[in-house]
């Protein structure tokens, strides 16, 4: 969620994990080990150090075999494990290929995230990927970009839009939605979370916050388009073969969940048609909600507009939402110290939540940033027009920030909501963790005795370089019929 009235767009979309609609090449998977550049960790300015290879460029670094590819990781492989391996062989920026084959910087310290982020006069969006939806189809219109993300002439502010949704009325609507869809499956004592539960609440609750739409059968419509629209491979993305490939411990096979392209298009063309028609409604007859605000922003040019900053918002709230939601109930469900206390009152909800920003944030890496000239980068040199991805998640954990133990803590200094003028602006994460918190809340109060129903380790991730988020999360617990 950003603000379009201002030039700088943030580096995540309102809620951690949002990838970013204008990212460089595809970095979909999660960096493997590559060959060694030795570097030591450069001392002083963490942005500026010189160090033996200063003058080594990605495209140097490529051409001599120490560039590190951007793949799916191995069974087993932890993010923090790799970017600890990155650390060690390239420093606090890594070299990297990506998957189309072109070369960029990974920026894996806390501080250099935070001047790249600080210094736009040095680095520049690069806006020349598409948004999260699929193109329309012929007729439609292009397909919208997250809002912020595009070029051309601002839109209306989703930030000012925001900044009236009421957080106690917006908690409120979650709730009812989180109970339903408990009740749901409550009866049968099993229960796959991510797509039964988590998934289907962060969606409603973001087509809640926009205050859309006013019937339930509307509701559910445009609920069920935007599921199919933003599905990551089609409808059966984040249906029952997530499920199986927990309980039987196989792996997804991505290319037979493939072919829902047009479904999603389909979808998406849907899912705009109800929305123009309920825009063309409030402009008639305004209400106190996000659509109203958006119309009534001079920056509107039309009821398009409108409908391609809801569409971004959703979209941009939707998914990483659910990621946080599901990797903090993952935690509660695995992690002794909460699945002990957190009945007890020693652990609260919003730990797990603030814990899970720290160690497993939904936005792992973000990028979509070039070099203006050329210019120096944790000792590296970077040239002008050198892309840059940000590794939120490297920084994050970064050992510079955490010298005494443990990464995480309950500090809310960490980086999941981007940084710099470009961060997620106010009050866009309030209002994600309002459903987050929300949606896990209610889970555990309505089935206190939820436990897991495979072994931890089982737990499949998303391959992705991008988010960090669970393929599906398989529970028991006694049943209860309401």
């Amino acid at each position: 969620m950003t603000d379009r009235s201002t030039a700088a767009a943030p580096d995540t979309l309102g809620t951690p994990g949002a990838p970013a609609a204008d990212e460089p090449g595809p970095v979909g998977a999660v960096v493997r080990r590559g060959p060694a550049v030795t570097a030591p960790v450069p001392e002083g300015d963490p942005a500026t150090a010189d160090r033996a290879d200063a003058g080594r460029t990605a495209d140097d670094s490529a051409a001599g075999g120490g560039a590190v590819p951007l793949l799916v990781p191995a069974d087993g492989e932890s993010p923090a494990t790799i970017h600890a391996d990155l650390r060690r062989r390239h420093g606090r920026v890594a070299p990297v290929v990506a998957e189309d084959g072109g070369t960029a910087w990974l920026v894996l310290g806390y501080a250099e995230v935070g001047y790249v982020t600080a210094h736009e006069e040095l680095f520049v969006r690069d806006t020349s990927r598409p948004g999260p939806w699929p193109e329309a189809a012929e007729g439609t219109g292009p397909a919208p970009v997250a809002p912020g993300r595009g070029p051309g002439r601002p839109g209306p502010s989703a930030a000012r839009a925001l900044a009236a949704v009421d957080q106690f009325e917006l908690a409120e609507g979650c709730r009812g939605v989180a109970r339903r869809l408990v009740d749901g499956f409550a009866g049968s004592g099993r229960a796959e979370l991510m797509s039964a539960y988590v998934r289907a609440v962060s969606l409603r609750a973001a087509v809640l916050m926009c205050g859309l739409p006013p019937d339930a059968g509307a509701f559910e419509g445009l609920v069920g388009d935007l599921q199919t629209a933003l599905a990551e491979d089609g409808p059966a993305g984040c249906g029952p073969a997530g499920t199986d490939a927990v309980r039987d411990g196989t792996h997804v096979d991505r290319s037979a969940r493939g072919g829902g392209d047009e479904l999603r298009r389909s979808a998406y063309v849907r899912a705009g048609e109800r929305l123009r028609r309920l825009v063309a409604a409030r402009r008639s007859e305004p209400r106190p909600d996000v659509i109203s605000r958006l119309l009534a922003d001079p920056a509107a040019p039309d009821d398009g507009a409108v409908v391609r900053e809801v569409l971004g918002l959703v979209a941009a709230a939707h998914r990483p939402t659910a990621d946080w939601i599901g990797n903090a109930l993952r935690l509660l469900l695995t992690d002794e110290r909460f699945a002990r206390d957190v009945s007890g009152g020693r652990l609260s909800v919003g730990q797990a939540l603030n814990e899970v920003l720290w160690l497993d944030t939904p936005a792992q890496t973000v990028g979509g940033r070039r070099a203006v000239r050329d210019t120096q980068l944790g000792g590296h040199r970077v040239r002008a027009g050198d892309r840059v991805l940000l590794s939120l998640a490297a920084a994050n954990t970064d050992p510079q920030i955490w010298p005494g133990g443990r990464p995480g803590g309950e500090n809310a200094a960490h980086l999941s909501f981007g940084g710099g003028g470009r961060r997620c602006p106010y009050p866009a994460p309030l209002l994600a963790e309002s459903i987050a918190r929300t949606a896990v809340e209610t889970l555990l109060e309505r089935l206190p005795d939820t436990v897991l129903a495979v072994d931890p380790e089982r737990l499949a991730w998303r391959p992705s370089v991008r988010e960090r988020g669970l393929v599906a999360l398989p529970v028991r617990f006694t049943p209860v019929v309401r």
